[in-house]
């Protein structure tokens, strides 16, 4: 059986988040963090050339959206993928909530873009997104909405283990899937365990555990119950560290590992498996593992032309990679 991952590295043009939710180890405070210039992203794209990576992920904090700074921040997000695109990558954005002018603006410089919906209980927002105004449940589904008027192939998904009870799963799954038969665009749907991390801002008031990996395949079954079978099921396998428990979601329904690359920036202190290592955990189970783009080929003709071209390119270039049993090596580039 298939296993499907995406061969990625993270561009983060900022860390600075207007939100504040209690659990997250990405974000810093408006103001203090330093944008990532052109000239570094560059540089680091150069040093990723012939490395076999074909995802430039650029995941960015969110600039309110009153800001006098959000256009230049627009600005700076196209241009990243641009760069990215110029250097033969495929581009895909993640950086909160968009309006959906600002959503028709990246379109047209990313093969594919996401939000995580993480859950649609408004009761969240009295503790963990207490102090996240882009977390209004409302806000992250008209995300969907707009995504699939633009015909914009699509990533959500579940955060779990944040305060949500299993019917929370069960409604957020509903309106994912609604979502879906009405546009058709959700490529996958990521089921991302909750885990701590060292930079977690929580409030006094409020603590988590982690969420119990081996509930996992439990939400997975659920998940495929639910979803159309057009959406691919997502787990990041560095939040699943026992073998046994990664092989329990495959077999209840997960085909597809994400986007693997040297940090995990939202997890930080959980790293990345080495494509080669998870290879062999999954063959001596008979599950093959096998590099994808980060916008599934069904999806491929909603792209303009050049991204069409540039999308087919990378088939052929994966494709030969694979046959000849070549993995990709993960640069050594540094944390900023």
């Amino acid at each position: 059986m298939k296993v499907t991952y995406s061969p990625a590295y993270t561009i983060v043009p900022t860390y600075e988040c207007f939100n504040r939710c209690s659990y997250c180890n990405f974000r810093v405070d408006p103001g203090a963090d330093f944008w990532m210039p052109l000239a570094t992203a560059r540089q680091r794209l150069e040093q990723l050339q012939g490395q076999g990576v074909c995802e430039i992920l650029i995941l960015s904090g969110e600039v309110h959206p009153h800001s006098s700074r959000r256009s230049l921040w627009l600005e700076h997000l196209i241009n990243l993928c641009q760069l990215a695109i110029d250097y033969g990558f495929l581009p895909h954005t993640n950086c909160g909530i968009l309006s959906l002018a600002e959503m028709a603006e990246l379109k047209p410089v990313n093969v594919s873009m996401g939000l995580m919906v993480e859950q649609i209980t408004p009761k969240l927002l009295e503790n963990v997104h207490r102090h996240a105004p882009s977390k209004i449940p409302a806000l992250r589904l008209e995300q969907l909405e707009f995504a699939g008027q633009l015909k914009i192939p699509y990533t959500t998904g579940l955060l779990l283990g944040i305060g949500e009870m299993e019917t929370d799963w069960i409604d957020s799954l509903q309106a994912i899937a609604e979502m879906q038969n009405k546009y058709g665009h959700i490529q996958e749907v990521i089921l991302q365990p909750y885990s701590p991390g060292s930079q977690e801002n929580h409030p006094q008031d409020y603590q988590l555990t982690s969420f119990n990996p081996q509930q996992l395949p439990q939400v997975i079954t659920i998940a495929r119950q639910i979803l159309p079978p057009s959406i691919a099921i997502q787990i990041p396998p560095n939040l699943v560290p026992d073998s046994q428990w990664l092989l329990a979601c495959l077999e209840a329904g997960a085909t597809d590992l994400g986007g693997i690359s040297p940090l995990d920036e939202v997890n930080p202190d959980y790293p990345h498996h080495q494509q080669e290592e998870l290879q062999t955990q999954l063959a001596t189970n008979n599950y093959q593992l096998i590099p994808r783009l980060p916008v599934y080929p069904q999806y491929i003709s909603w792209l303009d032309s050049k991204l069409q071209n540039l999308a087919l390119s990378w088939i052929d270039r994966l494709q030969n990679c694979h046959h000849k049993h070549q993995g990709w090596a993960l640069p050594t580039l540094h944390h900023p």
